[in-house]
């Protein structure tokens, strides 16, 4: 048996919850103060600095409302749109204010209106992308121009404030030597001016080209405190990925709606299986896509590779996840007589997490008709699709885990990765799901399902499972040398001319040629930093979504660690022990991203939360039954000086809420 596939390019109720949060001492009775609603202001340009800010509050789940300057229609920014009363008491709307720059309003009246706000209630400004000048604290700058590759260093003022949570230098991209991809301007403070209340704390300096001076610092004026950034950005640029939950953190004061976690799951798929080998020759897999008679031999892991794996979580300190089919050792064992393989995955068996990737990795959505190239889909007598029965999705789920139990592996029960991800919809061939897997999955007590995001990146429900989008790494499952993988990547990803397959000149909407990598360094020097790009992306996205890859991929030239060795080993060099990627089990990060999205539709639909800072507290409710995400400072307690609030991260403690609760916050 051997694996072929082509690698794939309540309503809530009424009744409201409160939890109250004293961010410090309270004094005598007296009249309330102003309030200050847990909301951030983005004014926007359209500009790709200020949309960086806006996308990372919206991976973390921090509420905010944008004003759009080219829209015509939009609101006049003014006192009354900042703030109103309630029940008599002043009411500052939002939290803090996004800007484009320091002044982006044609009418000077509407910049005095935030400015005025501001000071009246505390509330602090972060301009997106500046100019630097004396508007801002800053002298002309040293250096303006191209700051691709640029290594930044925050200092120790912001290490001690909202970047508590970095460890190194702050790195700008330089992808493409032919593209510009990141401008700014580097300068220096201009110098304190104590009679009139003005400063320039810098908290990120930059050298270029001999020039040195900041890039990121705070400027305190007239009662204000602003936020001043000099260089440009999106949210995809590993600036925006470092730097921006210290920018959210400094404009919130540490308190805000939003949870945030830097999370890395990998899963090795079709453990005890035997994967067909991509034919670097012929440029198919056997099986699969090859002419009749091309043959390549098969790839499994030997005892080595389990030695391996042990001896690589151990350094790492990171838990792989093998999805297991336990078919793949029961048919070794009967064609050979014995499974060396299986022996040793057995007496290793604590040293993983296990994933239940059925029994035989059967395909489990329709019946395919693999004589023609694209498979298709059989058809019945009445020209409908022909499925797999409810019978044989139900048997290879639970086969796998009366083999795991027989032979004492601890398996999740409620958790499941069908081969291929098979009975979910697949396009072209299969539009819709397998209506057999749902009732299968309620029968087996599936609440997890694995899916492939590249393809579904949403969670769905199906029967009572939900399902746990994947994201796939660059490491195909048909390789098991560098060299194999470089050869198929070139198939895939250069045009005819170059002797691709011209898959990139045909679907330029999804892939982008390149030219052909060398088969001996190619993996290395461009696959593996590629591949890390991307993988970090999701990483320092709050993206619970787990990746996989095979077991392929951790035998032979073991592939697959090369490509996690660098992805961690860029992440602690950049970020702190105190924000470590979060290595959970599969459930735990369903779990979450079940969190996450019923956070974000609550929000979307305006479900009577209110969050606000009143008087010291800041007192949070929504409607029953909805767990509300909060963020506070380190050192929080529960009521007034009970056990410690939440969990510690990047520097702050953090915490679903989901019901009252009374919290105590230091130096607030």
């Amino acid at each position: 048996m051997k694996l072929l596939r082509r690698p794939a390019l309540g309503a809530l109720s009424a009744v409201l919850l409160a939890g109250v949060l004293t961010v410090g001492p309270q004094g005598a009775a007296s009249a309330a103060g102003p309030r200050v609603d847990l909301k951030v202001l983005v004014v926007s340009d359209g500009g790709a600095s200020v949309s960086a800010v806006a996308g990372q509050l919206a991976a973390e789940g921090v509420p905010y409302k944008t004003v759009d300057l080219r829209d015509t229609g939009r609101p006049k920014i003014d006192a009354a749109f900042l703030s109103d009363t309630v029940n008599g008491t002043p009411r500052a709307k939002y939290q803090g204010v996004v800007l484009p720059n320091y002044a982006p309003f044609q009418d000077t009246a509407e910049m005095t209106a935030i400015a005025d706000y501001e000071v009246k209630f505390g509330i602090r400004q972060l301009d997106a992308y500046v100019y630097p000048s004396a508007a801002v604290g800053l002298n002309t700058p040293t250096y303006s121009g191209i700051l691709d590759g640029t290594v930044a260093e925050v200092l120790p003022a912001g290490r001690s404030d909202a970047f508590r949570y970095l460890r190194g230098p702050v790195r700008f991209n330089d992808l493409a030597p032919d593209i510009d991809e990141s401008y700014g301007y580097v300068s220096t403070p201009l110098p304190d001016n104590k009679v009139a209340g003005k400063s320039f704390k810098p908290f990120v300096n930059a050298e270029v080209k001999d020039k040195t001076g900041t890039i990121a610092g705070v400027y305190t004026h007239d009662g204000r405190s602003e936020m001043v950034l000099t260089y440009s950005a999106n949210y995809d640029q590993w600036q925006s990925r470092t730097l921006g939950h210290g920018l959210i953190s400094w404009l919130t004061k540490g308190v805000h709606l939003g949870y945030n976690r830097n999370y890395f799951g990998v899963h090795v798929d079709d453990v005890f299986m035997p994967d067909a080998r991509w034919s670097t020759k012929d440029n198919c897999t056997p099986g699969e896509d090859c002419p009749s008679g091309v043959t390549t031999p098969d790839i499994r892991m030997d005892v080595d590779d389990v030695v391996q794996a042990t001896m690589w979580q151990q350094y790492q300190k990171f838990k792989l996840d093998l999805a297991y089919n336990a078919g793949g050792t029961v048919d070794w064992r009967k064609e050979h007589g014995l499974d060396l393989l299986g022996d040793s995955l057995l007496a290793a068996k604590g040293q993983f997490r296990w994933l239940n990737h059925t029994y035989g990795h059967q395909f489990l959505g329709c019946k395919q008709d693999t004589s023609v190239r694209p498979w298709v889909c059989k058809k019945d007598s009445d020209g409908d699709i022909d499925y797999v029965d409810e019978s044989t999705i139900e048997q290879e789920i639970t086969k796998n885990l009366d083999w795991a139990e027989e032979n004492g592996l601890s398996v999740p029960k409620t958790e499941v990765v069908t081969g291929e991800h098979s009975g979910m919809r697949v396009l072209p061939q299969q539009p819709n799901d397998n209506p057999n897997l749902a009732p299968a999955l309620d029968q087996t007590d599936i609440a997890w399902l694995a899916g492939d995001a590249s393809r579904d990146p949403a969670m769905r429900s199906i029967g009572q499972a939900r399902t746990i989008p994947r994201h796939p790494m660059s490491v195909f499952f048909n390789v098991g040398t560098e060299q194999e993988e470089v050869d198929e990547y070139n198939w895939i990803y250069t045009k005819r001319a170059d002797g691709g397959s011209g898959i990139c000149e045909d679907h330029p909407d999804v892939t982008t040629c390149i030219k052909p990598l060398s088969t001996e360094t190619g993996f290395k020097s461009y696959i593996v930093p590629s591949d890390t790009r991307i993988t970090l992306s999701h990483v320092t996205g709050n993206d619970p979504r787990p990746h996989y890859a095979h077991q392929s991929n951790i035998t032979e030239d073991r592939t697959l660690y090369t490509l996690l060795d660098n992805v961690l080993g860029e992440y602690r060099m950049a970020f702190d022990d105190n924000t470590p990627v979060v290595n959970d089990p599969m459930a735990s990060l369903g779990a979450e991203l079940r969190r996450q999205d019923l956070w974000k539709a609550a929000l979307k639909n305006n479900s009577n939360i209110t969050a606000y800072v009143q008087d010291g507290k800041v007192t949070v409710s929504g409607p029953d039954g909805l767990s509300i995400p909060v963020t506070a400072p380190e050192g929080t307690k529960e009521g007034t000086g009970g056990k410690v609030f939440g969990q510690a991260y990047a520097g702050d403690r953090s915490a679903y809420v989901p019901g009252g609760v009374t919290l105590t916050v230091p130096g607030a």
